[in-house]
């Protein structure tokens, strides 16, 4: 339920980002290329997702995005798909 509020939260406050042009993609923000995103990697490209909507992203909690938690930030437009990086 706490992670369903976050959610929430999260998208709530997705909904207050300026919409973003595309032109990265999720993979082009892995600056490290390990296959996973830090907080670090998308502030990067995204300067406004806080370390909530972070976490929120974060489905598995480790402290990275993996491709199945980028997706499904993606679906729930926490994340766009590409940016103008």
């Amino acid at each position: 339920m706490k992670r369903l509020a976050t959610l929430g939260f999260a998208a709530a406050t997705a909904l207050t980002i300026p919409a973003l042009a595309m032109g990265e993609s999720a993979t082009e923000m892995d600056a490290n290329g390990d296959g996973v995103l830090t907080i670090d990697e998308v502030q990067a490209s995204f300067p406004d997702v806080s370390s909530d909507g972070f976490s929120a992203m974060d489905l598995n909690a480790d402290g990275a995005l993996d491709a199945d938690e980028i997706a499904a930030a993606q679906e729930a437009g926490l994340m766009p798909e590409e940016t103008d990086g």
